[in-house]
C-alpha cells in the first residue's frame, strides 16, 4: 500500500461516455476504443487500487496543492501580501477582495477538487466489486472517502454550498444542483467517520495515504467548523492518544526536504525534484509526469517572491522590542530577512537578492520573505532563482491538533486544560518560549485564553493554508478586535464567486450565484 516520494503509483482511471450525434432522426453512438473503460476495469484490487492512486495525483497536481490550492487560501488570509507588480492580476484579484467569476486561480482550484471527487467517487461505487482482496479494497475506498471529505470541505469553505455528487457522473443529464451547506457537512463527517474506522494507524510502510489519524485529525477540523467542539475533541483526542505523534524538536523539520513524513507530519503531499528546472504547466497527473511542486519558485525571496509575509503577520510574532520577555524564534524559522544565511551558510541574502516590496516589522523597515517549504536553505542563488522543487506540502501536523485540541477546551469552559495544550506547542526545544500566561498573554478569563490561542494559531501555522478557514470560524462569533481584511463586505467576501464555467454549463446552478456577484 505504499505511497511513498520515490515510488508513487499513479493511474488516471477515464470514465468513457458514449458521444451522442443526430443527423436526421439517426443517432451513432462512437466509443473511443483506446481507452480502458470503468465496465472493464476495476476487477481486482490492484485496479481499484490504481483509482485511488489517481485520486492522490489530482490532489497533488497543479491545479491544487503543487499551485493554485495554496495561492487561494493564502490570499484569501490575512498572512500575504505582495511581493510586487509582478503578482499576476488574477492572483492580485482575490488578495485584494475583486475576485469575480472568471478568476482563473479560483476555476482551477474548483474543478481540481471535482477532478478529486468524481474519481474518489468511481474508486467508492466500484469497491464492492473487488472480492480478491478485502484488505486493500477496504483500505482503498476509505481511502477515497478521506480524500472526497477533503475536497468536499475546501469546496463548502471558499464556496458555500455546491453540487453534491455522491456517485460517478456518466451522461450529461446528472448535473447537481447547490446543495445545502448542512447536506454537503454531514456527506463529510459521514466519510471521515468511516474513514477513521477504517484505516490503519501510521506506520513507515504507508508514506502519503491517508492513516486514521489523518481522518480523525481533519475530522476535528471539520466538527470545529460547524461549532461541535465536543465531538471535534474526541475526534481530536484519538490523534493524541494514539501515541504515533509527537512535537518535532526542531521546528523547521516540519518544512524541510530531508526532514519530510516526520513524527509530527499526520498527512502531507508527496513531491520530487528531479533534478532539473522543467515543470509541467499543463498539469502533473499523468504517470509520465514529474511530480514537482512550483510553490518554491513562487515565493522564494530569490526567485519570483510573488507572495511576502503581511505586516500583520511578522508584528504578531513576540519580540523583546514590544514588551515580549524573548522573541519567538518561529519568527526565524518562518522567515528569511536581509542579512540571513542561507545556502548551508555559504551565501547572505541582501536587499538586492528580494525582488519587490519591503514590510513594516515592529517600526523598522525591511525586506522580509517566506521561508517555510522553500529549499533556498540549501541552495546557492543561481539553482534556487528558479527550480521546481520536490519539497513535500504538509497538510495535517501534530501542532494544528494540539492547538484545535486548546480552542475546543477553551469553547467547552475548560480554560486551564486549553492553556496547557498551547504551553506544549510553546515548549518545543527550538521555540521554548515562555508559558502563558504571559504579560502580553494573560489566561484568566475565556476572552483572553481565545485570544492566546488565535495567537498562537498564527505564529506556529503561518502560510500553511488554515488561516482562511479560522477566519470564517472566528468572525461570526466576534473574536478579531478589527476585521481582517480592509475589503471586507459583510454577505458577500465571506464566499467566493461560483465559478461562470459551472453557471454556464450546469442548467440547475446557472442563476444561483453567491450574493453579490
Amino acid at each position: 500500500m505504499k505511497l511513498s516520494k520515490r515510488s508513487i503509483r499513479t493511474a488516471c482511471i477515464m470514465v468513457m461516455l458514449p458521444i451522442m450525434y443526430s443527423c436526421n432522426d439517426n443517432t451513432l453512438n462512437t466509443i473511443n476504443e483506446n481507452v480502458v473503460s470503468t465496465t472493464d476495469y476495476f476487477k481486482n484490487s490492484d485496479e481499484l487500487l490504481a483509482g485511488t492512486n489517481s485520486i492522490y495525483a489530482t490532489v497533488r497536481n497543479i491545479s491544487l496543492v503543487a499551485r493554485e490550492w495554496f495561492f487561494l487560501h493564502d490570499l484569501r488570509s490575512d498572512e500575504v501580501a505582495a511581493g510586487g507588480s509582478q503578482l499576476e492580476v488574477p492572483r492580485f484579484q482575490i488578495l485584494s477582495g475583486n475576485t469575480d467569476p472568471t478568476n482563473s486561480v479560483m476555476n482551477s482550484v474548483w474543478n481540481g477538487l471535482y477532478t478529486v471527487i468524481h474519481r474518489a467517487n468511481t474508486v467508492i461505487e466500484n469497491g464492492p466489486n473487488v472480492t480478491d482482496n478485502a484488505a486493500v479494497r477496504d483500505r482503498a475506498v476509505a481511502e477515497a472517502k478521506f480524500l472526497r471529505a477533503w475536497a468536499y470541505f475546501e469546496l463548502v469553505t471558499f464556496w458555500g454550498g455546491v453540487p453534491l455528487y455522491t456517485a460517478p457522473v456518466k451522461s450529461p443529464s446528472d448535473y447537481q444542483p447547490r446543495a445545502e451547506v448542512n447536506a454537503i457537512y454531514t456527506l463529510i463527517i459521514e466519510d471521515l467517520r468511516l474513514a477513521a474506522s477504517a484505516l490503519p494507524g501510521k506506520a513507515a510502510t504507508d508514506k502519503g495515504r491517508a492513516t486514521n489519524g489523518a481522518a480523525n485529525a481533519l475530522l476535528g477540523r471539520v466538527l470545529m467548523q460547524r461549532a461541535d467542539y465536543a465531538g471535534a475533541k474526541e475526534a481530536l483526542l484519538k490523534v493524541t492518544a494514539s501515541g504515533a505523534y509527537t512535537l518535532m524538536d526542531r521546528y523547521l523539520d516540519n518544512f524541510e526536504e530531508e526532514t519530510e513524513f516526520n513524527a509530527e507530519s499526520i498527512f502531507e503531499v508527496a513531491y520530487v525534484d528531479k533534478g532539473d528546472n522543467d515543470f509541467n504547466w499543463g498539469g502533473n497527473d499523468t504517470p509520465n509526469s514529474a511530480q514537482s511542486t512550483i510553490r518554491n519558485q513562487e515565493y522564494n525571496p530569490v526567485a519570483w517572491r510573488n507572495l511576502i509575509p503581511s505586516d500583520k503577520l511578522l508584528n504578531e510574532f513576540e519580540n523583546t522590542a514590544t514588551g515580549a520577555t524573548k522573541t519567538d524564534p518561529r519568527f526565524s524559522f518562518s522567515f528569511y530577512q536581509t542579512g540571513d544565511r542561507y545556502n548551508n551558510d555559504a551565501d547572505v541574502l541582501t536587499d538586492a537578492d528580494q525582488n519587490g516590496n519591503s514590510s513594516l516589522v515592529n517600526g523598522v523597515r525591511k525586506k522580509v520573505s517566506i521561508r517555510k517549504f522553500m529549499i533556498l536553505y540549501k541552495e546557492g542563488k543561481a539553482k534556487a532563482s528558479y527550480h521546481p522543487g520536490g519539497n513535500n506540502q504538509r497538510i495535517i501536523r501534530y501542532a494544528e491538533v494540539l492547538i484545535n485540541l486548546a480552542e475546543c477546551e477553551a469553547e467547552l469552559g475548560n480554560l486551564t486544560a486549553a492553556v496547557g495544550y498551547l504551553n506544549q506547542v510553546r515548549a518545543r526545544k527550538s521555540v521554548a518560549m515562555p508559558a502563558y500566561p504571559t504579560s502580553q498573554f494573560p489566561t484568566s478569563t475565556k476572552a483572553q485564553v481565545i485570544k492566546a490561542i488565535m495567537h498562537e494559531k498564527m505564529v506556529e501555522l503561518s502560510v500553511e493554508c488554515m488561516r482562511s478557514i479560522d477566519i470564517l470560524r472566528w468572525r461570526p462569533k466576534g473574536y478579531f478586535t478589527q476585521e481582517p481584511f480592509s475589503y471586507f463586505r459583510a454577505n458577500r467576501d465571506e464566499l467566493l464567486p461560483i465559478p461562470v464555467a459551472e453557471l454556464d454549463n450546469n442548467p440547475l446552478v446557472n442563476g444561483k450565484q453567491n450574493p453579490g456577484y
